[in-house]
């Protein structure tokens, strides 16, 4: 049996007011999945204003066990600091998983809409990516 290669997460996040939109390129799986948990974990201890976060998930090419729990984990840890969790752009191949696992409704759950979203792009918003941790295979970043 011959595994397929993965392609490496990239993270870029767009900064604007109360809003933080992190655009996902690549599989979320057990390789990567740390990269985004660390990244909303550190934005929630930074950005005390912060009201919503997006995850842009246009890019995402794989969402393995390990990533699902940390969106999971990421929809906890966005909940407890009072910040909503959206998912948009999401592929049909994400949906289909979140709703086997019976976890679409958890984490589309945004106060009343659900389902994909397109969250607006500020035009004034700072954009950055996000390093990958050393010795992973994106790390030249």
């Amino acid at each position: 049996m011959t595994s397929m290669p993965t392609s490496p997460l990239h993270l870029t996040r767009i900064d604007a007011k109360e809003t933080v939109r992190i655009e996902l390129r690549g599989d979320l799986d057990h390789d990567s999945a740390d990269l985004l948990l660390d990244a909303v974990s550190r934005l929630l201890t930074e950005r005390s204003d912060l009201r919503d976060v997006h995850l842009g998930c246009g890019g995402l090419t794989a969402v393995d066990s390990t990533g699902l729990s940390v969106l999971l984990m990421v929809k906890r840890r966005t909940g407890a600091a009072g910040v909503r969790l959206h998912l948009d752009d999401r592929p049909t191949k994400l949906d289909r998983l979140l709703q086997v696992t019976g976890t679409l409704e958890h984490l589309t759950d945004t106060g009343g809409t659900s389902g994909s979203s397109t969250a607006e792009r500020p035009s004034a918003a700072s954009e950055k990516s996000i390093p990958a941790r050393s010795g992973s295979p994106d790390s030249g970043v």
